[in-house]
């Protein structure tokens, strides 16, 4: 490779490697924002904490898990031994970016999927529980999945990758299947483990709009590097990506509020922050295989389906505390098969979709990669959910529920400020 291409791409992925943490204090503050205020500094410190404990797993085993060689032809599971503990990877790859680099970049990925979990489960989990399971999902869970979408052959080297990206062929840009369906099937298992909160009926009110506010923002720009980054270059795939991101998220916001102002007659800032999450989760997957107007019919169908998704919960009584299932699940979902239907075949995926012509082939190909993720997902979660309920025990007792995590756990508030009236 020309030395001065790959030093352009090296410095997109360092630079997109940046912004993807910075998505982690955006999920931070997005959902501590959300919460009452009695566990706003719990809601950070599992959404930061988590973040550290993948982080140290992925590093260990969960790399080599993912972009290991396949054991055999069937794509299932890559090498667990063949990088662990990063093994090998200070070596620079004369053809390529830096194996470091793309480990790092790819631990992110892991980290923040992981951490997308915590809101489901926010007010009632106890936080040693929750580093535990946020650790052994990453590694039993993601890695795995993160193999079949992101792991392609290389015939060259005799490299064997994941069954989705090579045998199936199904599209996923950045992570709809990997990412968002699998982290929504994975906080569906826990919640339905964990129970409801003992304020499921009468929840508390955000503590902090602004906040939310300001976190769904700090993820709208951390995703550029999310998206575009997935290209691992800095050229045309990459361009299309953010630019295609930029319009989802746009159209998915004004949709998510378009729908609030006919239903409810207003429409809230909470609203708009769901609707800019919902819209870059489900351009998440189709970013490389739309155009401009495919973006916008993304975006603008995830402001609506998530708009009403988010209310099943009440409807069907799982407690899903900060939307995870309404917006990552069936954000993910809806971006993955919407693939199906408008992919484009001069955007950089070159897939055809139903309404260009391309018959059922592509749509059928996003479904079973859909259905098998979560299949894995949900039934692995749940038994890593149930495993740690008989061990350690993974719900905070009443009395601590009801006094707040914050102060029973943390021994701090995150406001110092009386409360007079409410929660």
């Amino acid at each position: 490779m020309d030395a001065g291409i790959l030093a352009g791409d090296t410095a997109w992925i360092l630079t997109s490697t940046a912004l993807v943490t910075l998505m982690m204090p955006g999920l931070a503050f997005y959902y501590g924002g959300m919460t009452g205020f009695k566990t706003t500094l719990n809601m950070l410190m599992m959404v930061m904490g988590g973040f550290c404990a993948v982080m140290v797993a992925w590093s260990l085993i969960g790399y080599s898990m993912a972009f290991g060689n396949s054991y055999g032809e069937a794509g299932i599971l890559g090498n667990v031994t063949e990088f662990i503990g990063l093994r090998g990877m200070l070596v620079e790859d004369p053809n390529g970016l830096p194996p470091m680099l793309l480990a790092g970049f790819m631990g992110i990925f892991c980290a923040l999927t992981t951490c997308i979990i915590a809101g489901g489960v926010a007010d009632r989990m106890k936080f040693g529980a929750w580093i535990a399971f946020a650790a052994l999902w990453s590694v039993l869970v993601y890695a795995p999945v993160c193999h079949w979408v992101f792991s392609f052959d290389n015939p060259e080297t005799g490299y064997v990758g994941g069954w989705i990206a090579n045998k199936l062929q199904a599209i996923d840009f950045a992570g709809g299947t990997a990412v968002h369906i699998n982290s929504g099937a994975g906080a569906l298992a826990l919640v339905l483990v964990l129970g409801v909160r003992r304020s499921f009926n009468r929840p508390p009110r955000p503590n902090s709009l602004p906040l939310v506010l300001l976190g769904a923002a700090l993820l709208w720009v951390g995703w550029y590097g999310f998206n575009a980054g997935s290209a691992l270059a800095s050229g045309n795939s990459a361009a299309v990506a953010l630019t295609n991101t930029l319009l989802a998220t746009a159209a998915a916001t004004l949709g998510w509020m378009g729908f609030e102002k006919l239903r409810d007659k207003h429409s809230t800032a909470l609203g708009a922050a769901s609707g800019m999450v919902a819209g870059l989760v489900a351009i998440t997957p189709a970013c490389g295989a739309v155009n401009g107007i495919g973006a916008m019919l993304v975006g603008l169908a995830a402001g609506v389906v998530c708009a009403i998704a988010v209310t099943w919960k009440r409807k069907l009584g799982y407690d899903d505390s900060l939307d995870v299932v309404g917006i990552h699940f069936v954000g993910g979902i809806l971006g993955t098969l919407m693939i199906g239907l408008l992919a484009v075949p001069d955007a950089p995926n070159a897939g055809t979709g139903l309404f260009f012509g391309g018959g059922f082939g592509l749509l059928g190909k996003q479904a079973l990669a859909a259905l098998a993720v979560i299949a894995y997902s949900f039934t692995v979660s749940l038994i890593i959910a149930f495993v740690l309920k008989k061990t350690m025990g993974i719900r905070a007792a009443a009395e601590d529920e009801d006094r707040g995590l914050d102060v029973v756990i943390h021994a701090e508030r995150a406001y110092e400020i009386p409360v007079l009236v409410g929660d």
